[in-house]
C-alpha cells in the first residue's frame, strides 16, 4: 500500500499490466454485455476499416482503475475519470503511471494518470482524487 504523497510532480507508482489478448477481450465482452464484433472478430474489424480487433475503451479504463486501487486501496479513491486517447490493440502491454498534481488543504490529493503501451503510445489519460 502506498504511503501519503509529498510534492506535486512526484511519481507515486508505475505498474505494468499483462499484454492485451483475445481472452481478456472476450471475458470483458461477456461481463459488460459489450458484444461489438470489432472487439473479438477480426473479419468484422477489418470490414469496419481496422487492422484487427482492439480493446473496448471501458475495459482499458477498468484496467487503469484496477492499477490505481491495487496501489492505494479502494477505500481511499474518492473520484476517478479518464479520457480515451488512442485504440488499445492486441499485444499492447500497458503501463500505468500516477503522478501527484496537487495536494489539497484537507490533505487529499489529485493525481494524473496515464496508460501507455510498450512503445510509449498513450492510450488513456485520467485523474483521480485520493483521500489522505
Amino acid at each position: 500500500m502506498m504511503s501519503s504523497p509529498a510534492d506535486p510532480g512526484r511519481r507515486l507508482f508505475a505498474r505494468t499490466m499483462p499484454p492485451i489478448d483475445r481472452t481478456m477481450l472476450a471475458l470483458y465482452a461477456g461481463g459488460s454485455n459489450d458484444h461489438s464484433p470489432v472487439h473479438f472478430d477480426s473479419d468484422a474489424a477489418r470490414a469496419s476499416g481496422f487492422d484487427d480487433v482492439f480493446a473496448q475503451g471501458m475495459c482499458v479504463m477498468a484496467l487503469l482503475g484496477r492499477c490505481l486501487t491495487d496501489e492505494i486501496g479502494p477505500d481511499r479513491l474518492k473520484s476517478y475519470s479518464a479520457r480515451f486517447v488512442a485504440r488499445t490493440l492486441l499485444g499492447d502491454q500497458l503501463t500505468c503511471t500516477a503522478t501527484i498534481e496537487e495536494t489539497r488543504a484537507d490533505g487529499d490529493f489529485r493525481v494524473g494518470l496515464m496508460f501507455a503501451n510498450q512503445h510509449g503510445e498513450v492510450k488513456l489519460r485520467g485523474t483521480a482524487v485520493i483521500a489522505k
